[in-house]
């Protein structure tokens, strides 16, 4: 009866050893980023080393905010994971300050990340920041640049041509000129101040360039006050770091303030949006040109019923894709995906009733809808 029951214990002890052993060597691929990953080396910062062998490789995409224009962004990282077998984290701060963006990544490296993408929130005031993550981990940025720091590359469009596409936007709906509002998010950003230049010099009928400004860092014009040329005036710069509901309720002080306008403008993805519904609230849809940048639904619903003019869109969808390649490829060891310009660059184009539908189904495609 003892060795009986001895032997059914043996049994068992055998059993449960087995069971712990299999789960001991099972594969975890597929279950988001590797805890306890390499956090990367001096090596990793200048381009990054191939991982150790057998490490499943997990990289992170940063946005600056939580947004439409992002999920896309998302979609194009996740089809790109997936092509390249490795794992991608997309973080979208809560917040659109450079505080929480900066918590989000540190939490991404200690968690083990091993290459990060980022869209810079302060770009001038986070270059020791950036420079001492690029000394961790390959960094590259996207969508806005931070072009003082040692990151390796930029992926995105010229923000300063698609401001002048949505410019131009702005004089087809005002070929006898007018008063226009802007209003974007922030201006501490690279994207912004760009893509609100680009809008001012095709307003003001200048010839430049992005490189004008890099050039000659006192050209920019100011943020505060109007702007006025032969034609148009800039009557102000309306900002509200990030929030779509302080984008709304500014639109709605603008209508009450400005009672002349001829054009609203937004130039982030949820400012068009926040302008349609303070027209639609004060009747004046149609009275008040609108016209957009990105790609949200409402701002392309409005140019198909005949309420916005047009809106300029980026490709967020391939600057997903783009950026988790090319972290994969630098974890890889290969540096030559980097280009001597440091910069792939995704262009703008502008999307009216003319070419909104093929451009609606497109996308609606890239995020499985």
């Amino acid at each position: 009866m003892i060795r009986s029951a001895f032997r059914l214990f043996s049994l068992q002890a055998c059993l449960i050893l087995t069971c712990v052993l299999a789960a001991g060597c099972s594969d975890d691929s597929g279950r988001g980023s590797t805890p306890g990953g390499n956090t990367g080396t001096s090596a990793a910062g200048d381009g990054g080393t191939a991982t150790p062998s057998g490490e499943r490789r997990s990289v992170a995409f940063v946005t600056n905010q939580i947004a439409d224009f992002w999920r896309i962004a998302d979609a194009g990282a996740n089809d790109a994971a997936k092509e390249f077998d490795l794992d991608v984290t997309v973080v979208m701060p809560p917040e659109a300050t450079a505080v929480v963006q900066k918590q989000k990544v540190e939490d991404l490296l200690t968690s083990g990340v091993q290459a990060i993408a980022i869209s810079p929130l302060d770009a001038d005031n986070q270059i020791d920041w950036l420079n001492s993550i690029g000394k961790k981990v390959p960094l590259i940025t996207h969508d806005s640049d931070a072009p003082g720091s040692e990151r390796l590359m930029y992926i995105g469009m010229d923000n300063y041509a698609g401001g002048r596409q949505c410019g131009e936007l702005v004089v087809k709906a005002l070929s006898d000129g007018g008063k226009v509002l802007l209003t974007i998010g922030r201006l501490e950003q690279d994207n912004s101040k760009y893509r609100r230049q680009g809008v001012i010099d095709v307003l003001l009928g200048r010839d430049r360039v992005a490189s004008y400004y890099k050039e000659q860092p006192d050209a920019w014009d100011p943020t505060e006050g109007e702007i006025v040329g032969d034609k148009y005036t800039i009557v102000a710069t309306i900002t509200d770091q990030g929030k779509p509901e302080v984008a709304l309720a500014k639109a709605e002080d603008a209508l009450n303030t400005y009672t002349d306008l001829n054009a609203m403008v937004g130039l982030f993805e949820y400012n068009p949006p926040a302008l349609h519904q303070a027209l639609k609230k004060a009747n004046k849809l149609g009275e008040i040109a609108l016209i957009g940048f990105d790609e949200n639904d409402v701002t392309l619903q409005a140019i198909k019923d005949g309420e916005c003019i047009g809106t300029v869109v980026q490709n967020p969808y391939m600057y997903g894709y783009e950026s988790v390649r090319v972290l994969n490829e630098l974890l890889n060891g290969n540096q030559d995906v980097i280009p001597e310009s440091k910069y792939i660059d995704i262009p703008p184009r502008s999307i009216t009733k003319e070419n909104v539908d093929e451009y609606w189904e497109d996308l609606r495609a890239k995020k499985g809808q």
